[in-house]
């Protein structure tokens, strides 16, 4: 990502990149097992560049984990959306999209519920709690479209085993997680609507 010189510098640009790089490299080996230092030198930029954009490490953190949690977000949303309208239906599609998820090479669980359980206080923890209640709100709207008795208690049921499956898959290595988490996230929508 170094700027040749004479070329205009871009400061969106190198916002992004460092970034990009600071999401790869972060989620693979973790919030603390690598410094400013290391960062820097694999973007190609200064750390006065890094603290010009970020203000600190924990800054650039909190923004990889905020740009993370919105394209999952959108991401799972996406995925419901595109299975149409029959709740039964959208439950699976989510589970099917996470399963595709685990199966990717260089999957690690959820960055922003991994960084929680690395730094258990202040920004992380914020940033997961409001992470989870997306998933939470997208849920329980399908909860809703299902008829269920008590779309939150169905929401946080079905939360329960999307965060589950993840950990299973990433920490237990168990094949099949999302499978078998979708088979019981539908028997829970059935007797929660009573079909």
């Amino acid at each position: 990502m170094p700027v040749e010189k004479g070329a205009t510098l871009d400061p969106a640009r190198t916002r992004e990149g460092i970034l990009q790089l600071a999401t790869e490299v972060l989620y693979e080996r973790g919030l603390d097992r690598v410094g400013v230092a290391e960062l820097c030198e694999r973007a190609g930029v200064s750390k006065e560049t890094l603290y010009r954009h970020f203000g600190s490490k924990d800054g650039l953190v909190r923004a990889m984990l905020e740009a993370r949690s919105d394209r999952v977000s959108a991401w799972l949303r996406a995925a419901v959306a595109a299975a149409g309208p029959d709740p039964a239906t959208q439950v699976a599609a989510a589970f099917d999209a996470l399963g595709r998820w685990y199966a990717e090479p260089g999957f690690r669980g959820c960055a922003i519920v991994n960084a929680s359980v690395q730094r258990h206080d202040g920004h992380a923890r914020e940033l997961a709690a409001r992470h989870l209640d997306r998933h939470l709100e997208l849920l329980a709207g399908i909860a809703a479209r299902a008829g269920a008795a008590d779309p939150p208690a169905l929401a946080r049921q079905l939360l329960m085993l999307v965060e589950g499956a993840t950990v299973v898959a990433d920490h237990h290595g168990v094949p099949g997680a999302a499978e078998q988490a979708r088979e019981a996230a539908l028997a829970l929508l059935r007797a929660a609507t009573g079909r």
